[in-house]
């Protein structure tokens, strides 16, 4: 027989557990996007409607286009594209944007989670079909010099390519820009794909953080790191479409630790009431 004490915690603890989950299911309608949600980055200078990003989430970039590597090789993009990739569009002799993002990528490279080219690896790939591989190889050596810890050379892989190649990999992607003399006028975005060239994520912005990196690829594995820990990132972060980050759901995770501590704790009291009655029995 339950005494009354551990019968008032028993409702206590069914109450506060219907409003945690209450609360969670309100936080997590509240997070969940539209499935027809459309986004699309503003349009760069000028508000030119020629020029922007409408994202293909779930789309496949075009693994058989083929580009120019460093040394002037002809290389298929899916024969780089082997698993979890961060591939930026920039052409290399811009002096603003297109370089803020590389450096900006670089110096964070050395904390991002996985090792580079057997984890993942990252392409920039130049949308100035009058570019070389020279410039593309100059470049490459710039940024490799500029992370901070020794970086395999085949992690950062930087192409040039004619102008079909490029507009098939720029339109699959949602990519708008637009030559303006001898400069172009593009979105500042980066995108991760998968090892099938599934685009998962877009990242914006010049700045990176490690997180945002570690966990996009993380996602981009397709299921190869276990189940186990992508459900967990799953459970724990949310990525925030407006904000274009991932952010920790504390509501979820806080909840869950109260219902845990909550429950641990009525078990205790309900296997110890238990003893007590029993002890009381043998006495009598």
């Amino acid at each position: 027989m339950i005494n009354p004490g551990t019968r008032q915690l028993t409702i206590m603890f069914a109450v506060s557990f219907f409003l945690i989950i209450w609360m969670t299911s309100a936080a997590d309608a509240s997070e969940k996007p539209d499935e027809h949600q459309h986004h699309a980055a503003p349009a760069a200078q000028g508000g030119s409607t020629e020029i922007g990003l409408d994202e293909h989430l779930g789309s496949r970039i075009p693994l058989e286009t083929v580009f120019r590597d460093e040394n002037g090789t002809s290389v298929r993009l899916g024969d780089l594209v082997t698993g979890p990739t961060i591939i930026l569009p920039v052409y290399y002799s811009c002096t603003n944007v297109c370089n803020y993002m590389q450096g900006g990528l670089a110096r964070v490279m050395n904390t991002v989670k996985g090792k580079a080219d057997s984890d993942y690896r990252v392409i920039s790939i130049s949308f100035n079909p009058d570019e070389t591989p020279e410039q593309a190889a100059r470049t490459r050596k710039m940024y490799l010099a500029a992370i901070d810890s020794p970086f395999p050379a085949n992690g950062w892989r930087f192409l040039t390519g004619d102008r079909n190649n490029i507009h098939r990999f720029t339109d699959s992607i949602g990519y708008r820009f637009k030559q303006q003399g001898r400069d172009y006028i593009h979105p500042v975005a980066s995108v991760i794909v998968s090892g099938d060239g599934k685009i998962v994520r877009y990242l914006y912005g010049t700045s990176f953080l490690a997180k945002d990196l570690s966990l996009a690829l993380l996602e981009a594995r397709d299921g190869k790191v276990g189940t186990t820990i992508r459900k967990m990132v799953d459970f724990c972060f949310t990525f925030d479409p407006a904000g274009k980050t991932y952010v920790f759901n504390i509501l979820r995770v806080s909840a869950t630790v109260v219902i845990l501590t909550t429950g641990c704790f009525l078990l205790f009291l309900l296997l110890t009431g238990k003893k007590r009655t029993i002890q009381k029995m043998e006495d009598l």
